[in-house]
Order: structure tokens, then sequence, then C-alpha cells
């Protein structure tokens, strides 16, 4: 019997590999293409191809596990390889059992890329893209000795530039006070900052003057900070290519300051009343607090869904596991093509339906992300027992 096991399991592995390797090739152009579209060059698409493969294997795990189940036990159902074993007085069950493995395995490994390969890859990507926009950066300085950004409050001009350092720039940009600054420096080295949408600049032995007076006086060495919005893509690093302990930490800052907003608010609201000046309470900066308190339980009810969306879509290769292979099994008559899109269309009408529904409820407050992100699961092994139960029977 174990020797039987151990078939299936290598037909399950060799016909997964072959169909995650086809399969994310695939995307892994689709995704680099768009990632670097009018961005960066061949060059940086190339080096960013290696890191979108984690980005794409949580999502085409679940289906080329199914697949590959549906190949497996389909033909062996159709090649009366399972009846035979079933007249052996064999239970179906052992003869599934490493489908559900390897589908448990799948989904320990899912959750892992989820949550730590994939916000290493995306960190990756942005070292690459922050890399190629200073070089498109510096390349443009060296050619016109000048960069005017006005819509990011700041203009660069330089008498030349040798190894990605700055020489004789000059720098003009608005203070806090709103003062045209101007800053004459000796070397200045840049950085882009993606994930905090900024442009940080480096500069050694400088001085600043605003118009009639000084601004300083000699500086040894400063660093300047401007807003440098790319773009969406290149912005702040989405909380979906954050992992669980960092989406932790934000609950916590959300929380922390809804406590304090409210605290903040009681506080007013009693000064209001012990001062008798009661229609301060209708005042708009008493309705800011409650617009606060509500921005705050949005993030924390969207980011709790996150966390255990994640759970549960890592769980799905599992239950998708439950269902293909039964499925497979019952359907032995049917080519193993048919059998999945059989298996694969009412997952993709019910499952993943369900699965936005109750992410967008979970977000909304209307159920709870700690149950409501399985019920898809739930779904599936309702399905699979159905199916499983006809299998064994017959």
């Amino acid at each position: 019997m174990t020797l039987l096991q151990r078939h299936i399991t290598a037909e399950l592995l060799r016909v997964f590999l072959l169909l995650i390797v086809i399969l994310t090739v695939m995307l892994v152009f689709v995704g680099a293409l768009n990632e670097g579209q009018d961005k960066i060059g061949p060059k940086q698409i190339i080096q960013i191809m290696p890191f979108i493969v984690p980005s794409m294997l949580p999502f085409t795990i679940p289906a080329t596990l199914l697949l590959a189940v549906t190949v497996v036990y389909g033909r062996m159902a159709g090649d009366l390889e399972i009846t035979a074993a079933k007249a052996a007085g064999i239970n179906p069950l052992q003869l599934l059992m490493p489908a559900f493995v390897l589908g448990a395995i799948l989904a320990v490994g899912s959750f892992g890329l989820t949550n730590f390969a994939v916000p290493w890859a995306v960190g990756k990507i942005e070292q690459i893209v922050s890399q190629a926009i200073e070089d498109i950066f510096l390349d443009r300085l060296t050619s016109q000795h000048f960069i005017s950004e006005p819509e990011h409050g700041f203009s660069i001009t330089v008498e030349g530039v040798r190894n990605g350092i700055l020489l004789g720039p000059t720098f003009k940009y608005r203070n806090g006070e709103h003062e045209q600054v101007t800053l004459h420096a000796r070397f200045a080295s840049i950085r882009f900052d993606l994930p905090n949408r900024t442009v940080k600049i480096r500069v050694k032995d400088a001085h600043a003057s605003v118009p009639g007076r000084d601004a300083g006086g000699r500086m040894d060495e400063k660093e300047l900070s401007f807003p440098f919005n790319l773009d969406d893509t290149t912005g702040k690093r989405s909380f979906r290519h954050q992992q669980i302990a960092e989406i932790k930490e934000a609950i916590a800052e959300w929380q922390h300051g809804k406590s304090r907003n409210r605290f903040q608010r009681d506080q007013e609201a009693a000064m209001l009343m012990l001062t008798g000046d009661f229609s301060g309470l209708a005042e708009p900066r008493i309705q800011e607090y409650a617009d606060y308190s509500r921005a705050a339980d949005y993030h924390c009810r969207k980011l709790k869904t996150e966390i255990h969306s994640r759970y549960a879509m890592a769980g799905s290769c599992l239950f998708f596991a439950l269902v293909g292979g039964p499925f497979a099994v019952y359907q032995a008559r049917r080519q193993f093509m048919t059998a999945f899109i059989m298996c694969f269309l009412p997952i993709l009408l019910v499952y993943y339906p369900v699965t936005f529904l109750m992410t967008n409820l979970g977000k909304t407050g209307a159920v709870d992300p700690v149950w409501g992100m399985w019920i898809p699961n739930v779904i599936l092994t309702l399905a699979a027992a159905v199916v499983l139960k006809k299998v064994i029977q017959h």
C-alpha cells in the first residue's frame, strides 16, 4: 500500500511541477511587462523577473494543484486502476491521501510565500526600480544640467555629474515658511525613497540664502527631502505586500490613535459643557473626531480582513485537493480536461465571488473576518463531502 501511495505522490509531483513551471513562466512575462511599463528599460525588466515569481505563485498554486489532481486521478480512474484497488479491498481514501497531504503542504508553503517571500520580492523590485529612476534622473542632469519639478517644489542646476555625484549643484525650493530658498553646494548625492514617495538629496559644503538675507550660514552637510510621487505603483507599499507582523503593528497604531482621539474629544467636550458653550459641540472640529474614529475603524477592519484572507487563501490548496481528487475519480469516464473544467467552473462561479463578497463584508464590518473568510472553504468542504461519499459508495 505504501508503494502505491508513493507512486501516486510521484505522479502528482511530476504533473504539478510541470504545470506550475509552464504557468508561472507565462505569467512572469506578463507581470514583468506590467511592472516595468513606462518606468524602466529592458535591462531592469530582466532583473525583476526572478522576483515576480513569488508574487505569482500564491495565485497559481491552488488552480495548478487542482489541475494536477484532476489529471492524475482522472487517468487512474479512466484506466480502472481505482476500480482494481477497490476490488483488492483498498479504501479510496487511502488512494486520495497523497493529494490531501500535498494540498496541506502547499497550503503552508503558499502562506509562507504570501507572508514572507512576497514582501521580500516587492522590496527587491522597488530597489531595482529606484535605481533605474536614479539613473534616468542623473542621465538627464548629465545631458541638460538642469531639472525643474515645479509640482514638487524644487529645481536643480549642476555644473556636471561624475560617478553619480552632482558637482556644483544649486537647489531652489520653498521652506516651511513658504520662502524661496537658494542653496549652493560643492557636492551632492541623490537617493529615491519609493516607499515614502520622496527624493532625498544630501549636500556637502553648502550655503543657503533667501531673498534679502542669509538662511543659516555655511553647512558642512545637510539632507533635503522632497515629495516625488512618480505614480501609484511606486508609492507607499500596499499592506498586501507587508508581513502580518507589520499589519498588526499598523492595527495597533490605528487603535492607539483612536484611543487618543477619543480622549481628546472627551476633554474638549467636557470643557465646552463646563463653560456652557453648548453650541461648540456642533462645530466642525468636534465632527472631525468622529470622522477619525470611523476612519480608524475602517482601516482596522480592512487590515484584519487582509490577515485572515491570507490564512484562508493559503488553505484553499488543501480544499481544492479535497474537491478535485474525489471529483476526478467520480468522473472516471470523462477526459481529464473535461473533468477539470466541470470542477473548476463552479469554483470560479461560486468560490471566488463568495471570497470577494466576504472580503467586502469584512471591510464594512458586516461579518467578522475571523470566520467570514473561511466560508468559501467551508462550501468546498461540503461539496467535497458529497462527492467523496459517492466515490466511497460506488
